[in-house]
């Protein structure tokens, strides 16, 4: 463990009530009885992990004090200290980990088998491998209000869903391009979305169908999803150094904001009220909201190159966030795009938070 400390900076929390009409003027930010009139976050921590792949999403059960982080043909189980307490095996190309508590269930999204690994929560024991019914499962989430799993795959261009008990599937809906990451509002709406046609899709949950598009532009190519679900907001990341701020009952964009380079992740932590954006450049980039729909970035906080996405605990408000080393990008053949090798046993855990 390598404590870091970073650039720190204050930022003031205010509280929030139902939408407004969006507005763009920023106003002074207002500390209430309920919230610290300030906070001092910083990179606190890192937790090295090493071990051999990739990773894409990261998930956290809080209750249990586990992170799950895929690693390219595996998931690795983490405690809040970064010390690995189990694996779940034979996942080829897996991306995310949704968790479904209620059921003592998890779900893998394994790209390169077009499958989703069944596990147990208590035991990481495995129940089933489902099939999905398009090709590279990407992002995973588990809605609770239906007790379904929606498996947005990527080059299907479609999502998979299937019920979270019977495991059996019940439908499979056109995206219409390649779907990315996604929320939910915990009511029976699933949002996700769409990179190459630049949109945001809400999709009925209970007759499986999308209910709705909505452009994102400016934002370009979104990746990262988030949801504030008390104010129905959804915070959107793409690459084009951009967060678009949607209302999620009408797709009206509220705000949109700058953010880092890289960014495939945006997290929301309903007990501060902040969101965060995880930029690959090596930054997180912090944006408040307050009661009027005015949304500001309150600051940028140092991480590391090559973290870029994350995940919030919304028990201690800390940030977790993988990275590694890499090496010189080999010559690119003609026509391709060369990527720099990771560095062997590279793989960290980043921890962001406030400093005492």
């Amino acid at each position: 463990m390598l404590a870091l400390t970073p650039l720190i900076f204050s930022l003031s929390l205010v509280g929030q009530t139902s939408p407004a009409p969006a507005q763009k003027a920023k106003v002074k930010p207002v500390a209430t009885a309920s919230a610290p009139a300030a906070m001092k976050l910083s990179l606190l921590r890192t937790h090295k992990i090493g071990a051999e792949g990739g990773w894409d999403y990261v998930s956290m059960d809080a209750e249990a004090g586990r992170i799950y982080v895929p690693r390219s043909t595996r998931v690795m189980v983490l405690d809040l200290d970064g010390k690995v307490k189990g694996e779940i095996p034979n996942t080829p190309g897996v991306h995310g980990v949704a968790i479904a508590k209620d059921l003592d269930r998890g779900f893998t999204s394994n790209g390169r088998a077009n499958s989703v690994t069944v596990f147990k929560l208590s035991t990481l024991e495995i129940i089933k491998e489902v099939k999905t019914t398009g090709e590279n499962p990407d992002a995973i989430l588990y809605d609770a209000a239906t007790r379904q799993v929606f498996s947005f795959n990527g080059r299907g261009k479609n999502a998979t869903v299937f019920n979270a008990e019977s495991l059996e599937v019940t439908g499979t809906i056109p995206m219409g391009g390649k779907p990315e990451f996604s929320a939910c509002d915990g009511k029976g709406m699933v949002f996700v979305n769409v990179e190459d046609t630049h949109e945001l899709l809400a999709i009925d949950a209970r007759t499986r169908t999308v209910k709705s598009r909505w452009s994102l532009k400016p934002l370009e190519e979104p990746t990262g999803l988030a949801m504030d679900v008390a104010h129905h907001r959804l915070f959107a990341v793409g690459g084009n150094k951009l967060m678009a701020v949607v209302d999620a009952s009408n797709g009206k964009i509220l705000a949109t904001l700058p953010i880092g380079e890289g960014c495939d992740g945006v997290a929301f932590d309903p007990g501060t009220g902040l969101a965060y954006a995880s930029n690959g450049e090596g930054s997180l980039t912090v944006v408040r909201g307050d009661a009027k729909n005015h949304f500001t970035v309150v600051g940028t906080v140092p991480t590391r190159k090559s973290a870029r996405t994350l995940v919030v605990d919304e028990k201690t408000h800390l940030i977790y966030l993988p990275a590694a080393e890499f090496g010189p990008a080999p010559e690119a053949k003609a026509g391709e795009r060369s990527r720099p090798p990771m560095l062997p046993n590279s793989f960290q855990l980043l921890v962001v938070g406030e400093a005492h």
